[in-house]
């Protein structure tokens, strides 16, 4: 069953680009709460977790010019952790994460 879930979110993060005109990031994160993103990214360990994955510091897990191009992209990665790892976070919660993501490495404009 988690085989099929996380199968269904790959594929529904794939086929998201295409399906919504791209949003701006400005647009995406007008709102979203800095300083909460960073507490929350903080609560959960998420830099203790990409370094798990990928070695280093963890920041080889952002590639702005890899696989994640959009900011819509970059939610929804955030959004396939909180769904993969049960974080429980709200989509404003998701949104305030990206933010912090998108300032601190994406810069998606």
């Amino acid at each position: 069953m988690r085989v099929l879930h996380i199968l269904f979110a790959s594929a529904a993060m794939l086929l998201a680009p295409s399906l919504a005109p791209a949003q701006p990031a400005v647009e995406l994160f007008r709102d979203s709460d800095l300083a909460l993103g960073e507490r929350l990214i903080k609560e959960h360990k998420c830099v203790e977790c990409h370094r798990s994955k990928v070695g280093g510091d963890g920041t080889a897990m952002y590639r702005p010019l890899g696989r994640i191009n959009t900011a819509g992209f970059l939610r929804g990665m955030v959004e396939q952790c909180n769904t993969e790892l049960n974080l429980r976070l709200f989509p404003d919660e998701v949104s305030a994460i990206a933010a912090v993501l998108n300032r601190d490495h994406y810069r998606f404009k």
